[in-house]
């Protein structure tokens, strides 16, 4: 009787083993949601929406990727979501530097980067001021003459409070001496329809997104905030060639809830890093001008920290709400 009992509890045991192992294997079984921080149609969202199918063929087995716009609040209503989420895969997200690190620096989030899992970088995209071509302004110069004579009389659009147009802009205003007025808006696409239909006069806009606008939109890019010219836009001629050295830049990546199964984890990193080096989406990203640049999770959880230290030492003299 004891042998028979034994055997049983064996038997049981190693199909108990067994399913486990299989259910691992499954991953994912069903839909993977991609968060979104930011409205349709801007630069995270389009790179995030050319991304899914590749990262979908690497899952292998009928992957699903749906995308989820979850915008507002700079970016903090999705970096939350992302955060907030089970830790089990099925819930990653975009999230955008230095948006993700400034706003639990500047106020009480409902997030922290603690709890958050960088997975894997995309896109590190300079920032650059743009105008609309039938504006007054043709140069920076001609920005910072009116805006000398006219206080807070230049309006400028930007992703929200904290984001990374935003600190462009008050780096910039900071450097020539000068005050604009700040239109925040929750996300790129409708930064740009403002400029577009001259609702503000300058966008402070990521290079990438800026020479996406230019394909359907009358509009001019004044400058890029880069120690040198990018490749998305070889005509733009940088800040500091036209004498101001501003310098800053968005890395766009994949974040999970932390806490993930390892098993998991590997998964995911894994399907990035093949997804993300794949000739098809490389192309997608230069159809898009989105600047690759791609860092596993230990280098790209390094370039967070390294800019999360920085942007606290700016918070300490220059805090960017006051």
């Amino acid at each position: 009787m004891k042998f028979w009992k034994s055997l049983t509890l064996a038997a049981a045991a190693g199909a108990m083993l067994m399913s486990a192992t299989n259910a691992q294997a499954a991953y994912p079984e069903k839909p993977i949601t991609m968060i979104v921080a930011f409205g349709a149609g801007g630069g995270t969202d389009l790179l995030i929406r050319a991304l899914a199918p590749f990262l979908e063929k690497q899952l292998g087995d009928g992957a699903r990727v749906e995308v989820v716009n979850k915008p507002g609040a700079g970016g903090e209503i999705g970096f939350a979501a992302i955060a907030d989420s089970a830790p089990d895969g099925y819930t990653i997200g975009a999230i955008n530097s230095p948006n993700v690190n400034a706003i639990p620096i500047e106020r009480q989030a409902r997030y922290s980067l603690d709890r958050l899992d960088p997975l894997y970088n995309l896109v590190d995209d300079p920032s650059s001021f743009a105008v609309h071509k039938e504006g007054q302004f043709k140069t920076l110069a001609d920005v910072v003459t009116f805006a000398k004579a006219n206080p807070n009389g230049v309006t400028v659009g930007t992703t929200g409070i904290g984001s990374d147009d935003h600190l462009a802009m008050l780096v910039f205003q900071r450097q020539a001496g000068v005050t604009f007025t700040h239109v925040p808006f929750q996300g790129s696409a409708a930064n740009e329809a403002a400029l577009a239909n001259k609702k503000i006069m300058l966008s402070a806009v990521n290079i990438g997104e800026a020479m996406q606008y230019k394909q359907k939109d009358p509009i001019a890019v004044l400058g890029v905030m880069a120690e040198t010219k990018v490749e998305q836009a070889p005509d733009v001629a940088t800040f500091k060639e036209q004498g101001f050295a501003a310098l800053m830049s968005s890395l766009r990546g994949i974040a999970a809830p932390k806490g993930l199964p390892p098993d998991v984890r590997t998964k995911l990193v894994d399907a990035l890093d093949k997804a993300a080096n794949d000739p098809g989406f490389q192309a997608k990203a230069k159809e898009l001008y989105q600047p690759v640049r791609l860092l596993p999770p230990e280098k790209y959880a390094a370039e967070l920290a390294e800019s999360t230290k920085e942007l606290r030492e700016l918070w300490a003299t220059n805090p960017w709400l006051k």
